[in-house]
């Protein structure tokens, strides 16, 4: 399917621009108070979170350090393979440092649970989760996210550095995606 705008390729808008403002500056006022006088590291997993810890920091009133991680799970479909693997890994040493994920989606819950155990292992002082939006009827695995955005229903989104094959990153909202996108027919 050509599509000539970004727009074209969406059924409907789940989640607006000033939504997503208002709760990641809600939650950046919370983890403000909670780690004030703490080491506090932002960690945020690529490409996906890029935009909600660009926002997320911004909106964070105490000093924190910036991390990113690219770990694989999907390859080019809709599904996880339930894999892990790094593609980069962070520069930092996190011995003793708390640690607060930014992700922009939880889906079956396998990726960020193995990111939590390595954070752990590598000697974190603590690790905590933000996650901008979370799906709780694929939730495969447990995690415990302190910092909660919004639950949404079992619809393939894009948007707010979301993708599909690498598009739709660039949405300031999260929007459901036409299914006639992702499962090539042909408009």
């Amino acid at each position: 399917m050509q599509i000539a705008d970004v727009q074209e390729a969406i059924d409907h808008e789940l989640v607006s621009s000033k939504a997503i403002h208002d709760k990641i500056t809600e939650v950046a006022a919370q983890v403000s108070r909670d780690y004030a006088g703490k080491d506090l590291l932002l960690l945020g997993v690529l490409k996906g979170a890029v935009n909600t810890m660009a926002e997320f920091s911004l909106a964070v009133s105490i000093p924190v350090g910036l991390e990113f991680m690219s770990l694989s799970s999907y390859g080019s479909g809709t599904t996880s393979s339930g894999r892990v693997t790094i593609r980069q890994d962070i520069s930092t040493d996190v011995r003793g440092r708390h640690i607060l994920i930014v992700e922009d989606i939880i889906d079956s819950g396998r990726t960020l649970a193995w990111l939590v155990d390595e954070l752990r292992r590598r000697g974190a002082a603590s690790v905590e989760i933000f996650a901008l939006l979370e799906k709780p009827s694929r939730r495969e695995v447990e995690v415990h996210v302190k910092y909660r955005g919004y639950e949404i229903p079992d619809e393939f989104v894009v948007g707010f550095g979301l993708d599909y094959n690498e598009r739709f990153r660039n949405l300031d909202s999260i929007a459901v995606l036409k299914p006639d996108v992702y499962q090539g027919v042909q408009a």
